[in-house]
């Protein structure tokens, strides 16, 4: 059983090391190879993907790997996660994403000596929609996951989200803390901070929302079930 501080430090480290997977391709492959934002984004949902897997199955036996203060606040009413724990987890998270911002800038101040710049990227009407539905699906299938004791969670939550930054007109935040982070740089995969702020008011609305619909629809039919 590891102690809280450890907890907190695997929850820094995944959030830096997942936000620098949403930020540097997009700058390597639009902004440094010069390539069609299209393809950066492709090359975005397979670093996303393929990274998120590999920090879930690192950090995963420490914190839980939750990365995303909407997971760790729908956990904590599901009873998994304490809630004294859950300040300390989106701060540790949020501050992480804020220095993975920084380290994917630094990896390219050669280029544009920046370290942090305020985002002007816009996103909203359907982008809007998009980050409930995605914050839904992830939530929705983190808490189906665990209580199936799946083995697969790391593989279908990498799966699943970057798939979904393909596939909706968001490219998949579903994640308070990466909105934060993604605020304050000067790439193509940032978010100016007042569509930002919808984000994220969104993203909890939906985090919620899934964790009531998996309560009444399967939680609650699985207890009958054993009961019968």
């Amino acid at each position: 059983m590891y102690k809280l501080g450890a907890k907190l430090w695997a929850e820094f480290l995944g959030s830096l090391f997942l936000v620098m997977a949403a930020i540097s391709p997009i700058i390597l492959f639009h902004q440094t190879l010069q390539s069609s934002i299209g393809l950066a984004v492709l090359a975005d949902a397979v670093a996303v993907g393929w990274i998120l897997f590999a920090l879930i199955e690192i950090f995963g036996p420490i914190s839980g790997a939750h990365f995303n203060p909407a997971v760790s606040l729908s956990l904590a009413f599901s009873g998994k996660l304490k809630w004294r724990y859950l300040p300390a987890y989106i701060l540790s998270q949020i501050c992480g994403g804020l220095v993975g911002t920084v380290s994917s800038h630094l990896m390219f101040y050669h280029q544009n000596p920046t370290l942090v710049q305020i985002a002007t990227v816009t996103r909203n009407d359907g982008a809007f929609a998009s980050e409930m539905l995605c914050t839904f699906i992830l939530v929705f299938a983190i808490h189906a996951l665990v209580a199936h004791q799946s083995g697969k969670l790391p593989l279908v939550v990498g799966l699943l989200v970057g798939g979904q930054l393909v596939a909706t007109s968001s490219t998949m935040f579903a994640n308070p803390q990466v909105t934060i982070a993604r605020m304050f740089t000067y790439s193509a995969a940032g978010v100016r901070p007042t569509d930002g702020l919808v984000f994220i008011g969104l993203q909890l609305a939906g985090a919620i929302l899934a964790t009531v619909v998996w309560r009444l629809l399967f939680q609650h039919s699985r207890s009958r079930e054993n009961n019968v």
